[in-house]
């Protein structure tokens, strides 16, 4: 009995020296590691929407390892969504708080910047940004007197080029549908994607969606597609440029550095050379392409995209009647011309603001590739989300194409969120897709 006591207390008085030891590496360890800085930034309003002229309040909040910081000072900006005028200074903070304020005379959006450098020299940052009386944003310049007649010359020239679809089975990862890579004619490059729909799928039974993609030179994605074909649609992912795919990442990589570097700003001095015409002349192929087959519902049509693909929807919706539903996520392409009433541009900044005359010119062709001016010509319903500090797609430019369009429509509001699609943005976006697809439905 002694004898395993003696062991006991040993096992005992071993364990407590252990702990002793980690406890102790412990605390030297969080001795070493460095102070954690936090600093926030948000609107005094929840849904960040004021009226034009009211008081904007934006809440600065600066902690150290959670705890208020005292006797602080951040450097503040205001801007109008990124463009003059632009105002500056300095917020002392009372317990790790304090508010700056800013007001906007027009309709537009305002955006704060503030930061704190941190005593071992790093510099934090924070951004918020407000909407005043949004809705009521106008685009900087009307449609060309010509814009629709324009249009319908390339729709009439696309008219005559036979769609001729080339179909290349192709395997998804999960069964249950049938894929092919599709290739179809068009004006200059061809409609290059993948098709799906649902083995054994009925005439006449499905609706359609297209969906397309953002900036960037890759392949179509045959599990976009494939994966609307089980939820029950005739599916259709396009790659923006009617490159082929499938191929290797080092294959796209060199388009990238090559014949599509920057594509955004090629032939851009003219409307007839512009590098978007074809993209925007594949939506309507790849439209009448989907609606040529036989288990297309013959009602149904829906387009689907973020960033350049939101305007891609957009354009798509204006462009072509056959569309009933779009869903632009921080789309582009809005407002090409808002540095003419002093308000930021819409992404690829298409008009460069030089004095040499090149600025007039691509301000006349960046007129008929503007998703606004599609807006206004469609009747379809619509999506659109739109991140308050967003700086690539900025919210003024969602805006006024958003309150251009005539149809039944819904925006979602994502004040936190930057050039992306958060999750709640994604969630309604599909909850409006499916019911546009029941009214549909019940309108047989």
């Amino acid at each position: 009995m002694n004898l395993e006591f003696r062991r006991c207390s040993r096992l005992v008085l071993v364990a407590a020296w252990v702990m002793a030891a980690m406890d102790g590496a412990t605390r030297a360890q969080a001795a070493q590691a460095p102070a954690k800085y936090s600093l926030t930034l948000s609107t005094d309003r929840a849904d960040a929407l004021y009226r034009k002229g009211q008081k904007v309040g934006f809440s600065v909040r600066l902690l150290l390892d959670g705890q208020p910081v005292r006797d602080a000072e951040v450097g503040w900006t205001i801007s109008k969504d990124g463009v003059p005028p632009i105002s500056t200074g300095m917020l002392k903070l009372t317990e790790g708080a304090g508010t700056v304020f800013g007001k906007l005379k027009e309709p537009g959006f305002l955006q704060c910047r503030v930061t704190f450098p941190t005593p071992d020299g790093a510099t934090l940052s924070a951004v918020a940004g407000a909407g005043v009386s949004p809705w009521r944003i106008r685009p900087s310049l009307p449609a060309p007197a010509d814009f629709d007649a324009f249009w319908s010359a390339q729709t009439k020239q696309l008219a005559g080029v036979p769609v001729n679809a080339k179909l290349t089975p192709v395997e998804a990862r999960a069964g249950g549908v049938e894929c092919c890579d599709l290739q179809a004619d068009c004006v200059g490059a061809p409609v290059s994607g993948y098709y799906a729909r649902p083995r054994e799928a009925r005439a006449r039974s499905l609706p359609i969606i297209l969906t397309v993609h953002g900036a960037g030179v890759r392949s179509a994605e045959l599990e976009t597609a494939a994966d609307w074909a089980r939820q029950g649609f005739l599916a259709a992912d396009i790659n923006a440029h009617g490159i082929p795919n499938g191929k290797p990442d080092s294959y796209y990589a060199e388009l990238a550095k090559g014949s599509l570097k920057e594509y955004r700003t090629q032939g851009r001095e003219s409307r007839d050379t512009i590098y978007f015409r074809g993209m925007f002349l594949r939506l309507v192929r790849a439209i009448d392409f989907l609606t040529a087959q036989p288990e297309w519902d013959g009602r149904t049509v829906i387009v689907y995209g973020s960033s350049q693909g939101g305007a891609q929807a957009i354009v798509a919706a204006g462009l072509d009647p056959r569309v009933t539903f779009f869903g632009a996520a921080v789309p582009a392409m809005c407002d090409h011309t808002g540095s003419v009433v002093g308000r930021v541009n819409g992404w690829p900044k298409l008009v460069p603001g030089d004095t040499d005359g090149l600025d007039g010119k691509v301000r006349e062709t960046a007129r008929y590739y503007d998703a606004v001016n599609f807006a206004s010509r469609t009747r379809a319903a619509g999506i659109m989300s739109v991140g308050f500090i967003d700086n690539i797609c900025p919210p003024t430019t969602v805006y006024a194409a958003y309150n251009a369009l005539k149809g039944k429509k819904e925006i979602f509001n994502d004040p936190p969120s930057r050039h992306a699609n958060s999750a709640s943005a994604k969630a309604a976006m599909r909850k409006a897709l499916f019911r546009h697809l029941e009214r549909m439905n019940r309108s047989k």
